[in-house]
């Protein structure tokens, strides 16, 4: 059967071009399911196959009531709730293999919005203005792959014909490229990485994987952290094994891989097995040296320049208290089993004895605030080792193991 791809677009304004993208799909022999999302005027040159005002009742107004409001902010809001509710009723149906949309910032944030409600594995592709620099509010946590638009969403010309075309292509080939599925019966365990974690969560990895589990490993940069825990979030994991929490550093300090105050709740609120470990919390991250703020800069902090876009800080034992006190309350407020296991020789690389960030008393501070604010019942266990020392991880993996039988 062939392939069938969502498009979805402001269909009023940009009718021309998606037309043309829906030609170019048709020619490549998928199916069309056509969704329109504009709220100016009834579109010329696209039929839709859920029309605007579906779109709008499913976002809780109706098209008549935007038009009448004058509110394009509004608007979009409201379109790009019901885009997701529509776009996710159809893949739930089984009536689409991939999503498809183009524009500018407002369009695009109504186009990812729908491809964001979408399981993570479902192509997506965006045709925008705004795929350059920060994209995080249109990615969020899920595979939305941007495609810049170069010239803007507007008319068909020799420059926005090969984007376009390539794009269709795109998404025509991803959707019929289909992933082998190996393993897929696994029960996963997910895991915190960063590169001062790196020994430890692979020597992890490798033992787990031996003993029949699937390791998804993420990269704890604020996005890799929500990511991950999108995915508990969404039920398709068995255990969190949580080695790499520098992301707390970010939160605590205003660093650039902040993922949050909700990080380390996901696994609480499922229920699954939670191993927490204080990994790489000793640094707060920031971009180029210049990107420090100035207050740092003037109270003689510990600075090393990872590489030249990420500047760590080590952080001191006020900010190590406080989480240490995050910590406790997330293991405490936890439905399935938890344990915090903590490298008493040193947090991350930089930490080891006689290394850089090396702050016994920092990392006491933290280790005792995660102590004395955990609730009873909840294991914590000390080892005289280093994160990255081969003792701390199969200590790790052997607690990890143990929580699973657990559940």
């Amino acid at each position: 059967m062939p392939k069938t791809i969502l498009l979805l677009g402001a269909f009023d304004t940009k009718g021309l071009e998606y037309a043309f993208v829906r030609d170019r799909l048709t020619d490549a022999g998928c199916g069309v399911i056509c969704v329109n999302t504009g709220v100016l005027d009834e579109p010329v040159s696209m039929k839709a196959d859920v029309s605007a005002d579906e779109v709008a009742r499913a976002g809780g107004s109706t098209i008549d009531a935007l038009r009448g409001g004058n509110d394009r902010g509004q608007a979009m809001k409201v379109m790009a709730a019901g885009a997701a509710v529509v776009a996710r009723r159809l893949h739930d149906e089984g009536r689409i293999d991939g999503i498809f949309g183009m524009g500018g910032t407002g369009g695009s944030s109504v186009v990812t919005a729908s491809m964001r409600a979408l399981p993570v594995g479902v192509p997506k592709v965006c045709v925008s203005t705004a795929a350059s620099g920060d994209t995080s509010a249109y990615v969020g946590t899920k595979d939305v792959v941007l495609i810049p638009s170069i010239v803007d969403v507007a008319g068909i010309n020799r420059v926005s014909r090969i984007i376009f075309t390539r794009a269709a292509g795109a998404i025509a080939g991803m959707v019929e490229a289909e992933p082998e599925k190996v393993g897929d019966d696994k029960p996963v365990i997910v895991a915190s990485m960063f590169g001062n974690t790196t020994e430890c969560v692979d020597a992890c990895r490798e033992a787990l994987t031996a003993k029949g589990y699937e390791v998804l490993v993420f990269h704890a940069t604020g996005a890799g952290g929500r990511t991950m825990e999108s995915l508990i979030d969404e039920g398709l994991v068995n255990g969190c094994l949580d080695i790499t929490t520098t992301e707390w550093a970010d939160q605590v300090c205003g660093g650039v891989f902040d993922a949050g105050p909700d990080r380390l709740r996901a696994a609480g609120r499922a229920g699954i097995p939670h191993l927490i470990v204080p990994g790489c919390v000793d640094m707060a991250n920031f971009g180029g040296p210049e990107t420090v703020p100035q207050h740092y800069r003037d109270t003689g902090r510990k600075f090393y320049e990872w590489n030249p876009s990420v500047t760590l800080m080590r952080t001191d034992a006020d900010e190590n208290r406080r989480m240490g006190e995050a910590f406790a309350a997330a293991a405490n407020d936890a439905k399935g089993p938890v344990a915090v296991l903590i490298p008493m020789k040193g947090v991350s690389i930089l930490d080891g004895d006689g290394e850089m960030f090396c702050d016994r008393d920092a990392d006491q501070a933290m280790f005792d605030a995660i102590r004395s604010n955990l609730r009873d019942g909840i294991p914590v266990e000390e080892l005289d080792a280093n994160i990255n020392d081969a003792t701390f991880s199969d200590k790790a993996v052997a607690m990890m193991l143990e929580l699973m039988t657990r559940v």
